[in-house]
């Protein structure tokens, strides 16, 4: 009777009356077989976009290897085929290449059929494991979800909690405060997330909130608001009466335009074109406010003490 091989490693097992006298080399070339499959540790140098990991009957060989750590100068993506397709595989895997390429780095892609690869990217390790299926075998990887009590970056911990990173991620649970100048909020800035002070937002909010354009001086003007914001608009009747004629434009309702008469000389007429709606300020008004309510402008004027 004639040797067989073990379906996943390829040890093998000598038929009953076979290799008198010359089994012990057998033994030994299976002992260490099983030795590279429970602790073995491979470097695989990787070239151009493919790869096969063969594992041979009888033959110690890189696809017995427990773990893999993948090394060589890529220019793209390398996808690694574990071969035969019926054998069922684990691995450890790290992606230890370098680039050679303008568009790196590149990823360690792992396949043994149609059913699924995994992709390693570049510096990583993962846990996976082929089933053996044929041609339709698939390779998953078992860190795709991990229970880990604490993590790393850059040999940095954080000191984030579970519950904290579920607030970044769409928690809904919420409690109240007070609000102070020290206190921070997280925010993107131009792609980096920092903590920003709420007083730099204030700022920001402050000075954006309204806009305040030129002085009006001529005798007749339309203001068209470009944008939803509020406007501080000041108006110079010095050298003649003006009449201004104020226009939604952009403004949301709510939002509004103070107009503020800078001379006690001539007089300012404000006017809404829709419905010619309005009010006309003499020497003794200084300011007066235009509340847009969706459809028209609410006047309101303040005299001078």
């Amino acid at each position: 009777m004639a040797s067989t091989y073990t379906a996943n490693t390829g040890v093998e097992k000598i038929g009953s009356g076979e290799q008198s006298g010359v089994w012990g080399t057998t033994t030994n070339n299976n002992f260490d077989i099983i030795d590279r499959a429970i602790n073995g540790v491979g470097s695989i140098s990787l070239s151009g976009t493919t790869h096969t990991l063969t594992t041979s009957d009888g033959t110690l060989s890189d696809g017995g290897f427990k773990v893999l750590e993948f090394t060589g100068a890529l220019g793209a993506n390398n996808t690694v085929t574990i071969s035969p397709n019926d054998q069922d595989k684990f691995y450890i895997v790290k992606n230890a290449t370098t680039d050679s390429g303008s568009s790196g780095p590149y990823s360690v892609i792992l396949t043994q059929g149609s059913g699924g690869n995994v992709t390693v990217p570049n510096g990583i390790f993962k846990i996976v494991y082929a089933d053996g299926a044929g041609s339709g075998a698939k390779v998953t990887d078992v860190t795709s979800a991990l229970d880990i009590t604490t993590l790393q970056i850059g040999s940095t911990a954080l000191t984030s909690t579970a519950a904290e990173l579920n607030i970044m991620d769409g928690g809904t649970s919420a409690t109240s405060t007070t609000v102070a100048d020290a206190d921070r909020v997280v925010y993107n800035d131009a792609g980096t997330m920092k903590q920003v002070a709420v007083t730099d937002l204030s700022t920001y909010f402050n000075a954006n909130a309204f806009s305040a354009p030129s002085a009006i001086t001529s005798s007749s003007a339309t203001l068209t608001p470009g944008s939803a914001q509020s406007i501080y608009q000041r108006v110079d009747s010095s050298s003649n009466n003006v009449a201004l004629t104020l226009a939604a434009g952009s403004l949301a309702v709510g939002q509004y335009i103070i107009v503020d008469k800078t001379s006690t000389s001539n007089t300012l007429t404000l006017s809404y074109p829709t419905n010619s709606q309005g009010i006309s300020l003499g020497s003794s008004v200084e300011f007066a406010f235009a509340i847009f309510n969706g459809s028209h402008f609410s006047f309101v004027e303040t005299v001078k003490s």
